[in-house]
């Protein structure tokens, strides 16, 4: 079966989790994405998986609390999602791993490359879990660090728009959506797509992105099969 991208790297938010409950966990919505990735593993792709934790904690609106101490929050918030999403995913018959960059041992595997790798070479989903394990780093930054450190062809982003677009498509009916991007330009162009420390990182390691909507989950398998969906960032 024809896939494009044979290992990939997939940033979930964690408010996609919730559906239209907005916080904790939506079952049916969960269901539906989680479905959408046991499509792109049944194609035969090599899947690691990061969750980020807004469906229960934003850090940055976290009001007069101690930066470190409100992305410490953050992070355990990633780990609740990952162990909810593995869950999820082995009800449906997809062997996991949850790998963690905070050390809990009760809960989830440390993270190690090594070990990473061959967890995705032996067909599990390994979800990475605690963000990079430090304060001040996004979920999207830790999403491109796993990618780069596992060898993944592309990060797939999926979220609630179908693109990368010039400005909020939501508020602005002439915003034009990209088919293609450099991270130049959206460093330059100051885009909504990731924060600039990701993005950087992404250029300097030749880490593209494809940017997608998650609102048809079937997408994260088009994706991999190299359907022109969504907007791909790459450096030339």
């Amino acid at each position: 079966m024809y896939m494009k991208y044979k290992r990939i790297l997939l940033k979930v938010s964690g408010e996609a989790l919730a559906g239209e409950k907005g916080t904790g966990f939506d079952d049916a919505t969960m269901e539906a994405i989680c479905d959408g990735i046991k499509k792109a593993y049944d194609l035969g792709a090599q899947i690691g998986l990061v969750v980020g934790g807004g469906n229960f904690w934003r850090g940055r609106t976290s009001g007069k609390m101690e930066r470190t101490c409100a992305d410490k929050i953050g992070m355990l918030a990633t780990v609740m999602n990952c162990l909810a999403v593995a869950d999820k995913l082995e009800q449906l018959g997809v062997p996991t791993q949850v790998q963690s960059s905070l050390v809990m041992p009760q809960v989830a595997d440390v993270f190690t490359r090594n070990s990473a790798v061959a967890s995705m070479e032996a067909g599990k989903v390994v979800l990475f879990a605690g963000g990079t394990g430090n304060p001040f780093f996004s979920t999207d930054t830790a999403s491109a660090l796993r990618a780069i450190e596992t060898g993944c062809d592309i990060m797939f982003k999926a979220t609630m728009v179908d693109g990368v677009y010039d400005k909020d498509p939501k508020k602005h009916a002439d915003a034009v959506k990209y088919d293609t991007l450099s991270f130049t330009e959206v460093l330059q162009k100051n885009l909504a797509v990731m924060d600039g420390t990701a993005a950087t990182l992404c250029r300097e390691n030749k880490l593209p992105i494809l940017v997608f909507d998650l609102a048809d989950p079937a997408n994260i398998a088009r994706a991999v099969e190299g359907e022109s969906i969504g907007t791909l960032v790459v450096e030339a």
